[in-house]
Order: structure tokens, then C-alpha cells, then sequence
């Protein structure tokens, strides 16, 4: 391609709105522009790069047995409402009408359509097991899009569903799968780590993991064992509970409660601060409302509840913290003054928090607190449960010796084992070899592609601009002459550039009457791993190699060229 018909306008700015690096670089590239918040075109070199991470996914996918079809964007609301998902899934979900009023959701992910399709199509276990997965565009109506294609609001993704007759071909799938994500994102360049996640909207009654590509830009937090293999996002994180360490509350050395007044004192760092305390000898309460239903909540003050465990324990749809007028009627006191000790209501106890020996805690009475609280002596929880954030230095859940240290991360993929969530409610199923009707067990597996794109750039850039892995760059060969009217470096650079493109290598040719300065930065700044420029000593025929990923420079003759740029692609 030559770059003077190449529409790849790039920047020397981003613009301010621009957060993150992988955005600003973008930008800069001439890779995309913006249409709307969270909507984006791509450019030609853009949708390059879309294309080779489409090529090496679909390559994988079809290496691991899978079939590729194509489904609707447009997906009708009664296909939602049968999973049961068209009310819960909440505003991200795009509705519309047509203009028979008939209601339909641009699809933010396909279950329901995929169901559709096999439960007609499959009747019989000898049609089984069977995977089909497509490449297209999802919708979500993200309330804060940000980050360039990190969070947006259309965007390319790769779903896939497995369906298969028993969980043992279930567990095989999904092997699959999770194999066949280690192959895609390391061809990608990715410095990634597969995690254990919660299931979200998606559900399902069996495991599954997020593909995390770390970057201090991510939005999620990864725990991560020093010492095994063990991974989770923080939604699932767990901790090693410490043994014996469990307060039973049968002790008789310690003081006895003691009520101190407490005035206008109703934060953690407020208690620390006025009673000279550290915040992990404080039980935090907190009020929660699971399905309406109201709970307490008892962590240690330098913790957090993590509201994904919590819900997942009660089983609840909608769990919301309590209003100010519902935390003063259960509590009897202003809120911040709220305790365990005396609660009408079931009262959960993380497990670090049923640890202390003699903490502080609320008194249900305003402007008071209580001092020397003991769990077990002073409360009884309903139920001991891990449902706080692991934190940096925890304990691992799975060895004895490891402790937990913390990562950002983006998510680019996730697997689910999906079970009979969709086939049960929507009557997907078959008949086995007796004739007996069961439900599909089903898998889903999905890669957000331009995320992918994201954090790629992300984790291979410098000052000057983007540095493409191999397998994704939209060029593989930058052919700069330094100056387009000398016709001695232009005879040269048109040469080089038919012959490497007979090669099989994708050329830029930059045939532009710019400045050698301009030229070289929007080089760098567009990250097309070998650089040949051809300068003064074109006449001698001699031109300079710059590889972008490794910095090195080396002078060669034009026939050595071809030979140096083939052996790099092949080392």
C-alpha cells in the first residue's frame, strides 16, 4: 500500500478526553475515530489489525473442533424473557420496537439465540457433542463508557457455545476451550493470567474463568498466590482461613462491655482517629436489603464486603445496602452507630472479623459505641462465611504456604461451564441412546476482540507509539524513503517495496512529500515492526534496518534486505 492513498491520519495529540495510553495511541495512529460515547470506527489500519486477531481466533477455533455461523444482532425479547433474563439483565440492555410494535434487544451476548437455534435443529445424542461459535458485534449500554475500546457500547466480540450430552463432554469442551485461549492470546503477544471469576448475568452451575491481561490501566483486581498456581478475580478471591484462630466466644479473661459515648463518630477512620484504635480491631456492620429481605453484614474495619460472595450466598437476585430510614428502624439508632449486639435480623460474620478477641463495634444507639466486643460471646452469627475482599498478604485459599499479592488486569476472555441453565428453561433437549428426553448441557466462551486490541497496545508500547507483536501488526514492512523527490531513493523504495510484497510480506510504502522527521515519527508512532529506510546512500545501494520491537538499526544492501526480513519473521 502506498501511504499517500492510505487514509491514516494521524496526530501529534491526543485529544484530553483520552485516559488511557492504548486510547491516546490509537487515536494518534490513525487506527480509530469517534462516533459517540463508547462507539467507534475503525480506520483501514485499524481494521487491519481486527482482521489478523479475527484470523488467528478463527484459525484456533476451527483447530479445536468448532463450526462458525453467523447469528442476528437483533434478537427478539420473547427469546429473553423465556431464559428469564430480559428484566434482569438491567439498563446495559439495548430494547427496542419495530413498527409492529413487537419488542426486540440488540443482542449484548447470544445464549438465547444460540439455544433457539439447536433445540430445533438437534433432537438426537448421536448429533452430539457439537460447538458453534460466531465473530460479531455486541451492544451494551454502558453507563460510563471510557478507556477507547476497554468499555464501550458496540463492540467486536467472539462468542461460542458447546453443547454436549453429559458433563464429562462438558468438562472436555471446555478444556478445549480454555487450551485453545492460551493458544490465541500468546499468538496475540499478551502477557495474560486465566483466573477464577463469579458468572454474572451469564450464569451457570458449574466453574469459570476470566482470561486477564494485566495492565495497571484494568479495571478489574487479580489475587494472585506467591507460591501456586492459584488466580481469581476479586470478585471471587478467596482467603486462607487461619485455624483455631475462629473466636468461640467461652473465654472468661477478657473485659467486660463497656458502652463509651461516641458523638458525631460514624466512620472507620473517624473511630481510629478518636479512640486511638487500629481499624482491624473494629467490626464494621452493615445493613443490606437480599430480595428485600434484611441482613447484617460483620467485617473487620480495614475490610470491605464483597457484595458478589454476599449475594451468591443468599441466593439473592437484587441486594441493595439499607436506606437511612430502614438502617435507623432495624437499628433504633442514626446511621454509623449501627452494631451487631441485640440485631432482630440473621447477622453474618466474615470469618476474620469472628477472629477478634475484643473489638469495637456499634451500639445501635446514637452517638454510643460498644468496647470490648467478643463474637460468639456478645452475638451469635447466623452464618460464618468468607464474604469480604481478599486483601494484599491474605493467606492463599489453596496451598499452605502462599500469600496473596494483587495485579490490575483487563478481562479479554472468559469460558463458562453453563450447565442446563438455558437448555432446561427453553427446552433444548434430546433423546439419548434408551430414547429417554434430557437437557443439552451447554458451555459458553467468549473474547471481547477489541478489547483484545486495547490491551495489546497497552503491553507493547513506548514513548514514540505502538509496538505490534508479529502476528498483529496491519504492516509488516515500513519502506521510508527520506526524501520523495530524489529519484535515486525513490527508484530504490519502489524496488524494495515490489519485491517484498512478491515475497508475500504486507508493504507500506510512504511515497509522501513530507520531512524525514514527520516520516520517521509517524513510523514509530504506527508500529510496523521492520523500518527500511532509503536515504543518502541509495545510490550505492545501501538502506538501514530498524526493527521497532527491539530498537536495533543495521546498514545492509538492497539484496540483503529481502533475506534479513524474511529470517526475522521466521526466527
Amino acid at each position: 500500500m502506498r501511504q499517500s492513498q492510505l487514509l491514516l491520519p494521524t496526530l501529534r495529540e491526543a485529544p484530553s478526553e483520552a485516559e488511557a495510553v492504548s486510547h491516546q495511541l490509537m487515536l494518534r495512529a490513525g487506527l480509530i475515530r469517534q462516533l459517540a460515547a463508547g462507539i467507534y470506527t475503525y480506520l483501514p489500519a485499524g481494521r487491519l489489525v481486527l482482521r489478523k486477531l479475527e484470523k488467528i481466533i478463527r484459525e484456533e477455533m476451527d483447530n479445536a473442533g468448532c463450526q462458525e455461523v453467523f447469528m442476528p444482532a437483533m434478537q427478539p425479547a420473547d427469546l429473553w424473557r423465556q431464559s428469564g433474563r430480559y428484566e434482569k439483565y438491567g439498563p446495559e440492555l439495548v430494547r427496542l420496537k419495530d413498527r409492529h410494535d413487537r419488542e426486540f434487544a440488540l443482542g449484548p451476548t447470544h445464549e438465547e439465540v444460540i439455544t433457539d437455534l439447536v433445540r430445533g435443529e438437534v433432537n438426537s445424542y448421536r448429533q452430539l457433542p457439537v460447538t458453534l461459535y460466531q465473530i460479531q458485534t455486541k451492544f451494551r449500554d454502558e453507563k460510563r463508557p471510557r478507556y477507547g475500546l476497554l468499555r464501550g457500547r458496540e463492540f467486536m466480540m467472539k462468542d461460542a457455545y458447546s453443547f454436549d450430552a453429559d458433563w464429562e463432554g462438558l468438562n472436555e469442551s471446555y478444556q478445549r476451550m480454555y487450551d485453545a485461549y492460551h493458544r490465541i492470546f500468546s499468538r496475540c503477544g499478551l502477557h495474560f493470567r486465566p483466573v477464577e471469576a463469579d458468572a454474572g448475568t451469564i450464569g451457570g452451575e458449574g466453574g469459570t474463568h476470566e482470561f486477564m491481561a494485566l495492565a495497571d490501566i484494568g479495571e478489574d483486581t487479580i489475587a494472585a498466590c506467591d507460591h501456586c498456581r492459584y488466580a481469581a478475580n476479586l470478585e471471587k478471591a478467596g482467603y486462607r482461613i487461619p485455624e483455631g484462630e475462629i473466636n468461640t466466644g467461652d473465654s472468661e479473661a477478657y473485659p467486660e462491655l463497656e458502652k463509651i459515648h461516641t458523638p458525631n463518630v460514624r466512620k472507620i477512620d473517624e473511630l481510629v482517629q478518636a479512640l486511638d484504635v487500629s481499624a482491624d480491631r473494629i467490626l464494621k456492620t452493615l445493613l443490606f436489603l437480599a430480595d428485600g429481605k434484611p441482613v447484617a453484614v460483620i467485617v473487620r474495619g480495614d475490610h470491605e464486603v464483597n457484595e458478589i460472595k454476599l449475594a451468591g450466598l443468599l441466593q439473592a437476585d437484587k441486594l441493595e445496602l439499607a436506606d437511612q430510614e430502614t438502617t435507623e428502624r432495624l437499628t433504633g439508632a442514626a446511621v454509623g452507630f449501627a452494631g451487631p449486639i441485640g440485631l432482630s435480623i440473621p447477622v453474618i460474620v466474615d470469618y476474620s472479623a469472628a477472629g477478634l478477641d475484643s473489638a469495637i463495634a456499634g451500639a445501635n444507639e446514637t452517638d454510643y459505641h460498644w468496647k470490648h466486643v467478643r463474637p460468639g460471646a456478645h452475638f451469635v452469627a447466623a452464618r460464618l462465611r468468607d464474604v469480604r475482599n481478599a486483601v494484599l498478604g491474605d493467606g492463599c485459599p489453596n496451598c499452605a504456604e502462599g500469600k496473596l499479592r494483587m495485579f490490575r488486569g483487563i478481562e479479554v476472555g472468559q469460558v463458562f461451564k453453563l450447565g442446563t441453565k438455558y437448555s432446561e428453561v427453553m427446552q433444548a433437549n434430546y433423546l439419548d441412546a434408551t430414547g429417554s428426553e434430557k437437557p443439552i448441557i451447554m458451555g459458553c466462551y467468549g473474547i471481547g476482540i477489541s478489547r483484545v486490541m486495547s490491551a495489546v497496545v497497552e503491553q507493547h508500547h513506548d514513548e514514540q507509539g505502538i509496538r505490534w507483536p508479529l502476528e498483529l501488526a496491519p504492516y509488516q514492512v515500513h519502506v521510508v524513503p527520506v526524501s520523495a523527490k530524489d529519484g535515486q531513493q525513490m527508484d530504490v523504495a519502489g524496488k524494495l517495496y515490489r519485491e517484498l510484497m512478491s515475497a508475500g510480506f504486507e508493504v507500506l510504502l510512504d511515497d509522501r512529500d513530507e520531512r524525514p522527521g514527520v516520516k520517521f515519527k509517524d513510523s514509530d508512532l504506527i508500529g510496523i515492526p521492520v523500518r527500511i529506510v532509503v536515504g543518502r546512500q541509495a545510490a550505492d545501494g545501501v538502506v538501514e534496518l530498524k526493527y521497532r520491537n527491539e530498537g536495533e538499526v543495521l546498514q545492509a544492501t538492497t539484496e540483503e534486505a529481502l533475506g534479513l526480513v524474511t529470517g526475522y519473521f521466521r526466527s
